[in-house]
């Protein structure tokens, strides 16, 4: 089992190996499994993001139990098909995957946590936003998920994955970081490249803060997810243009882990302080549970 980053990128590099391969090899020898069972255990995973988003973005879309979220996946669909955006329609299909998938979860639907249910919308954004750019095939959507989960395993295993744990940064910033790190793999970039691309994808977002209004994972977790994918996609290009981060990815990861650690409770998905404290936050608290929780 690979301990750091750095393990990972020495590995793939002396053996010639992309990260994707990495990955599956490992987990043939850990869980003792064949190829073909792997393979359909990832596929499983990626049909519920592709579901997940679909159901999103089908009719007027899809709506909490509480009325909080909902519908704003097809809201940017709406504004993207309309032509004039912005950030460009690959930022933006991310944008709207994010949000789709997001809303699904907070609707009860079925997502993949990747690595949480709240950070749930960050990998999908990216994958779908390279999937309408580049027409990715099914194998390529695969080894995307494979090199993800191989990142995101060093930062559960070094830190923490968990916004109780660590604030939204731990979710959020580490979902970016893992898309930011398969979507440079999955374009061509190296080993060493993709560790440039999530050091700087979790850098980018450390400190971030867990505040779910009324402590449920709408507000502003679904919006957050779209930070996260665009994040991701920029750190990507920054990465496969042959930027470099300064600070090696482990010593990011250990950085976010100390934050974590320090971070108050309050800031830690208590939903007592950030957004979650303010007088509309509170507001929302009372008119949904009737008194303080």
């Amino acid at each position: 089992m690979f301990e750091s980053i750095k393990e990972i990128v020495d590995y793939a590099t002396q053996h010639q190996m992309p990260l994707w391969e990495v990955m599956i090899e490992q987990e043939m020898k850990v869980n003792h499994t064949s190829r073909e069972l792997i393979l359909d255990k990832m596929s499983a995973s990626l049909l519920a993001m592709e579901n997940a988003y679909k159901r999103g973005t089908t009719g007027q879309g899809v709506f909490s139990p509480t009325g909080l979220t909902g519908g704003d996946a097809v809201k940017m669909r709406q504004y993207r098909q309309a032509g004039r955006t912005l950030s460009g329609n690959l930022t933006l299909a991310g944008v709207e995957a994010a949000l789709a998938t997001n809303e699904v979860n907070a609707a009860m639907g079925v997502i993949c946590a990747t690595p949480t249910a709240g950070a749930s919308g960050t990998l999908p954004g990216v994958l779908v936003a390279l999937d309408e750019q580049f027409h990715l095939s099914h194998e390529q959507k695969l080894n995307l998920l494979f090199v993800a989960s191989l990142f995101g395993m060093v930062t559960a295993n070094n830190a923490m994955i968990a916004g109780a744990a660590g604030g939204c940064q731990a979710e959020v910033g580490s979902a970016s970081a893992m898309s930011a790190a398969a979507a440079v793999a999955i374009m061509g970039g190296s080993p060493q490249a993709s560790s440039h691309a999530f050091a700087m994808a979790l850098g980018n977002l450390l400190g971030l803060v867990c505040d779910p209004v009324a402590g449920l994972v709408e507000i502003p977790c679904v919006k957050r997810n779209t930070i996260g994918a665009t994040n991701a996609l920029i750190c990507a290009d920054m990465a496969l243009a042959g930027i470099e981060n300064v600070i090696p990815a482990d010593e990011v990861i250990d950085a976010m882990r100390r934050i974590g650690k320090n971070m108050p409770r309050e800031l830690r998905e208590t939903g007592l302080g950030g957004l979650a404290g303010t007088p509309t936050g509170n507001q929302i608290k009372l008119r949904i549970f009737g008194k303080e929780v």
